[in-house]
């Protein structure tokens, strides 16, 4: 009976079962890669330049407080002039 079992398992044996493994890892591998992907990617709407994070320079900072209302006109455009060469 053993013999029998052993020689029907033969075609089976190591080397498939160290294949699924590797197939396995990459099929998860994958599925986490797309969910990070897909995570990193839904911040990217409001930022052109990509990343979960947004880098602004200076007179884009200044443009913003303008049009909060946190600054006015004339403070405006002197720290533009200081800004820009």
């Amino acid at each position: 009976m053993w013999n029998s079992m052993m020689t029907h398992m033969d075609g089976y044996g190591w080397d498939h079962m160290f294949f699924g493994g590797i197939m396995m890892i990459l099929f998860w591998g994958g599925i986490i890669a797309f969910v990070i992907w897909l995570f990193r990617s839904s911040g990217q709407d409001d930022n052109p330049r990509g990343g979960f994070y947004r880098r602004t320079n200076a007179l884009d900072l200044l443009q913003e407080r303008y049009a909060r209302g946190e600054i006015d006109k004339q403070e405006y455009e002197e720290r533009k002039r200081d800004l820009t060469p």
